[in-house]
């Protein structure tokens, strides 16, 4: 089976969320019952990808190391890299280069919140690929504040626009993509754009040219969102919480979701739900260890 790796990119400044990310990193802030970085982190987990490198500022490692370990209790493997300035989604490879090796890779932005039926299966789905580069599309409103994707006749990708004034397709292209161990190589040719940054949406179109680049659609029950600005923070909260009000099940959750896919085997989940304490979340834990019984 081919060897996968995942980086959650999880720098920047944040600064469409000043002054809550004054002292903060983005990515530790509350959405709704979790850090937000839990979010991206399980939707990893749940591709299959438990060797994961979180990349971030220098000042913001340790506070993320802080809650997350070093991923043993979940089964998984951390490392923690550096990226000292924001230099764009595909400057993660020159950072992880050596983290990554030969390997492929599935690189999800820190701040993405992805839910919804048959999530699973279409992500490990983009595993099975040995070759080339998966993505999503996902119908948006607003193309323009996104990567956009169009797609041919047969649904093909025929062009990839970052942010474009105008587009036919409303396709947008969250952010979770899955790569070949090409991807490394093509992302060191790459030049900064007029941004000032190494565009993913590049590393793509060198995939596309090749055809070797696959588009997979999210459709109306699956829903993607972010914690980029207050306005979108607050919405993926209340979003977060109604579903699990609802449903009663938790979104995001690291520890349910290493024991159901088998990281971790049921006594280990018990003692993570023995160690939690009197909140929700952990109720929650310790009444999923108990049905066990």
């Amino acid at each position: 089976m081919t060897n996968w790796k995942g980086i959650i990119l999880a720098g920047g400044t944040g600064s469409r969320l000043f002054p809550l990310t004054i002292a903060v990193n983005k990515h530790l802030l509350p959405v709704y019952d979790k850090p937000m970085i839990y979010y991206p982190l399980c939707t990893l987990m749940l591709s299959g990808i438990r060797d994961i490198a979180i990349v971030s500022t220098p000042d913001a490692i340790p506070a993320i190391e802080q809650l997350l370990g070093d991923g043993k209790r979940w089964g998984l493997s951390f490392e923690y890299l550096i990226q000292d300035q924001p230099r764009g989604i595909a400057d993660a490879f020159r950072v992880a280069e050596d983290f990554i090796g030969d390997a492929n890779t599935g690189l999800i932005l820190g701040d993405n919140i992805i839910h919804g039926s048959g999530l699973q299966d279409k992500l490990a789905g983009c595993l099975r690929r040995a070759t080339g580069a998966s993505i999503f599309g996902y119908e948006v409103s607003d193309p323009s504040a996104f990567g956009v994707v169009t797609l041919d006749g047969e649904g093909k990708a025929v062009s990839i626009v970052e942010k474009p004034k105008q587009s036919k397709s409303r396709l947008a292209v969250p952010g979770l993509y899955f790569f070949d161990a090409e991807a490394g190589r093509i992302a060191k040719g790459l030049k900064p754009s007029a941004r000032g940054e190494l565009e993913v949406t590049d590393v793509l179109g060198d995939y596309m040219r090749r055809n070797k680049l696959h588009v997979e659609r999210f459709g109306r029950g699956t829903a993607w969102l972010d914690g980029g600005t207050p306005e979108a923070l607050y919405e993926a909260t209340q979003f977060v919480k109604v579903v699990e009000d609802r449903s009663g099940l938790k979104i995001a959750c690291p520890e349910e979701i290493a024991w159901r896919l088998g990281y971790i085997d049921l006594s280990e989940f018990r003692e993570l739900a023995r160690k939690a304490s009197t909140t929700a979340y952990n109720s929650y834990l310790q009444a999923l260890a108990e049905s066990e019984s």
